[in-house]
Parts: C-alpha cells; structure tokens; sequence
C-alpha cells in the first residue's frame, strides 16, 4: 500500500482529502506544517507528499527546499505535489525551484488530485 503525507492546515480539506484518498486504498498519514513532515521523513518512508503551500510554522516551499536537500537520496526524491489556492503569487518555475513535481490549485478537483497521485505513485513501481 502507498504511503503519502498530507500536510495541510485546514481541517476540512485534510479530511476530504483523506477519505477520498483512503477509497483509493492508500495509506494517510495528516499533518498540519512542514516541520511535521520533515519529522515524519526523518522517521518513516512515504511515496508522496500532498503539501498546502501556507501553512504555518514552516510553509511548503520551505518544506520542499528542505526535502531536496536531504542526504537519504530515496527521501530526497519523493514527489511533492503542492496544493495551493493562491498560486498566483507563485510561478511554476518557482515550485520546480523549490523542487516542487506539481501544483493542484484549490478549491481542488478531487478527480484531478487521485489521477495526479496514482501518476506520481505508479510512475516509480
């Protein structure tokens, strides 16, 4: 079973997100900011990252940047896909920087988030 984090401070979406997630038979594992999925990593493997962008503590750019720079070059390499709702700040050059795979902008598609994780968790089998 594929394992992702969700990192995600607003309840309501973590929640949709999880369940609709769970259906699909992953594994979900929640946090609220990018300090918890940094600890999380540290501890466990996971095959994706669903990460907000603002979050507080430590945003997702941030998060992401710290991610790449992991010397566990399998932990390094987890695709992260951004979910945001003000991407418009961003550009995609920004997100592929930070090593960002993708973004999904919010209100989110549900059927658009589980084709893009099923892509990023199939594409390393």
């Amino acid at each position: 079973m594929k394992r992702i984090i969700i990192a995600e401070d607003s309840s309501v979406i973590q929640n949709l997100t999880k369940k609709i997630l769970q259906i699909q038979n992953f594994e979900i594992t929640s946090v609220k900011n990018g300090q918890e999925v940094l600890e999380l990593l540290e501890a466990q493997h996971f095959d994706l990252i669903l990460m907000d962008i603002n979050m507080p503590m430590m945003d997702g750019m941030e998060c992401a940047k710290a991610i790449r720079g992991m010397s566990d070059p399998l932990k390094s390499k987890i695709p992260i896909l951004a979910i945001t709702g003000n991407a418009k700040n961003y550009s995609i050059e920004d997100f592929k920087e930070v090593g960002i795979n993708e973004y999904i902008p919010k209100p989110l598609n549900f059927d658009v988030l589980v084709d893009k994780v099923k892509m990023y968790t199939t594409a390393y089998d």
